[in-house]
């Protein structure tokens, strides 16, 4: 096999797993930064947040732009533009792309939320856990390494945690728990 005819796939391939792991460390770092705990590091974690979501963006991009050159799937711009169209495993190709654009239009309206209100871009933002899960699906359903040990446990590692901490948030036991106040050190 020589890496030249694989290329593109290739860079899909490695580019879609990135923005997975990258993905899911955003939620978890996002999810943190959302606890209501008192905590001097929230802005480090919004620094941090970002970096990640912007990294996670255009990793999706190239996942889906390196396809183009691929000579075995071909999916031509609508394949990878529009979803539940292209031939390759339509439902769970058209997730991810649905994803992708869930993903890119809830992160990037972080730009405006001077426009969109702070209290109704929070609202809207929470929905990104939405379209990460359906990335995750989309993974599952059409990643060539879905079935991979070392890809399951290499995704899993990331994924995982985050998966907790939004569980916990949606059962609101870490979010609602009282917090001891902090007793000054007196040593």
């Amino acid at each position: 096999m020589i890496a030249g005819e694989h290329l593109f796939w290739i860079t899909s391939r490695a580019a879609g797993g990135a923005a997975l792991i990258l993905a899911s460390v955003a939620v978890a770092v996002g999810l943190m930064m959302s606890a209501k705990r008192p905590d001097g590091n929230k802005r480090d974690l919004r620094a941090i947040h970002e970096a990640l979501s912007l990294t996670t963006l255009a990793l999706v991009a190239l996942h889906g732009l390196a396809l183009l050159g691929d000579s075995y799937l071909n999916p031509g711009l609508p394949g990878i533009a529009i979803p539940f169209v292209d031939s390759y495993r339509p439902l769970w190709t058209g997730l991810g792309i649905v994803a992708g654009y869930g993903l890119a239009a809830l992160g990037l309206t972080y730009y405006m939320r001077d426009r969109i209100g702070a209290a109704r871009w929070r609202k809207l933002h929470r929905l990104t856990a939405l379209f990460w899960v359906l990335a995750i699906v989309h993974t599952i359903g059409a990643g060539s390494d879905a079935a991979q040990l070392w890809f399951l446990l290499a995704s899993a590692l990331f994924v995982v945690p985050a998966a907790l901490l939004l569980i916990l948030r949606w059962l609101g036991r870490w979010w609602d728990a009282p917090v001891a106040p902090r007793v000054p050190n007196r040593a």
